[in-house]
C-alpha cells in the first residue's frame, strides 16, 4: 500500500520538487510515498478552466491506483477534484491547500498566502470562504510569476522575500503559506529570511496523510483505511 501524491499538472519538474520536499517524511511513514504526474494536465494550473479541466483525468488516474492506495494527496493549491475524489475513493484524500491552511492555523493566529498570480487570488478567496476561515486570513498576495517561471530560483526567491515581508509587515501575518506546489524548494530559506513559520503545502498534506494512517492503525484498521 502507498500514499500517492498526484501532481495534477504535467510538469515533471514540479513533481520532482514535490518528491524532494517530502523525502524526509518517508522515514516516518508506515507505507511508501509515491509522487506522480498527471500527463493529461496542463503545464501549470493557473486558471479556473485549468482547475475544472483536470478533474476527470485526475479521478481516472486515482481510480486505477485505488487498490494499491493507502491515501491520496491532490498536489495543487486549488485542490481540484477534492470533493469528487473523496466521493470516489474509500481511502483518505487530502488536498494541499486545505491541509496547509489547517496546519497554518496551528502555528499562528493569522496566516498569509503567497500566490503565483493575481488571478489566483479570487479562486483562493472562494475556497477559504467555503472553508469558513476568512477571519484567520491576513492576506493573499501574488508573486506575479507563472508556474513555469518559478524555475528561475533567484528571481522567485527575491519575489518571495518581498511578498512575504509585505504579508508579515503590512498585513500582520504571523505564519505564511506557499501557495503553489512549484514553490517547494524555498520553504526553509524563506522561513529563515522572514523569521516566521512557512508552511509548504505538500509537506502539510503528506503529514496529514501519515497521521490518518496512524489513526486508522490506532483504531485497528491497519493502513488501508
Amino acid at each position: 500500500m502507498t500514499i500517492f501524491i498526484v501532481n495534477p499538472n504535467s510538469s515533471q519538474t514540479v513533481t520532482d520538487g514535490i518528491d524532494r520536499t517530502v523525502q524526509p517524511m518517508r522515514a516516518v511513514s508506515p507505507v511508501p510515498i509515491e509522487c506522480r504526474t498527471l500527463a493529461e494536465g496542463p503545464k501549470g494550473i493557473e486558471t479556473q478552466a485549468h482547475v475544472d479541466g483536470v478533474v476527470t483525468p485526475l479521478l481516472a488516474h486515482c481510480a486505477d491506483l485505488e487498490d494499491r492506495a493507502s491515501a491520496f494527496v491532490v498536489a495543487c493549491f486549488s485542490d481540484p477534484g477534492l470533493a469528487a475524489l473523496r466521493e470516489q475513493s474509500k481511502r483518505p484524500v487530502l488536498g494541499i491547500a486545505e491541509s496547509a491552511v489547517l496546519t497554518a492555523m496551528t502555528l499562528g493566529q493569522r496566516f498569509g498566502i503567497i500566490s503565483i498570480l493575481s488571478r489566483s487570488v479570487p479562486r483562493h478567496m472562494r475556497y477559504l470562504g467555503a472553508m469558513g476561515v476568512m477571519d484567520r486570513l491576513a492576506g493573499d498576495l501574488p508573486l506575479e510569476l507563472g508556474v513555469a517561471e518559478l524555475a528561475d530560483k533567484d528571481r522567485t526567491f527575491a519575489r518571495l522575500k518581498a511578498v512575504g515581508a509585505a504579508l508579515r509587515d503590512d498585513k500582520g501575518a504571523d505564519v505564511l503559506i506557499l501557495g503553489c506546489a512549484g514553490m517547494t524548494a524555498f520553504r526553509a530559506d524563506l522561513e529563515a529570511e522572514l523569521g516566521r513559520p512557512v508552511v509548504e503545502p505538500c509537506q502539510a498534506a503528506a503529514a496529514m496523510a501519515i497521521g490518518r494512517l496512524a489513526l486508522a492503525r490506532a483504531d485497528g484498521k491497519g493502513t488501508k483505511a
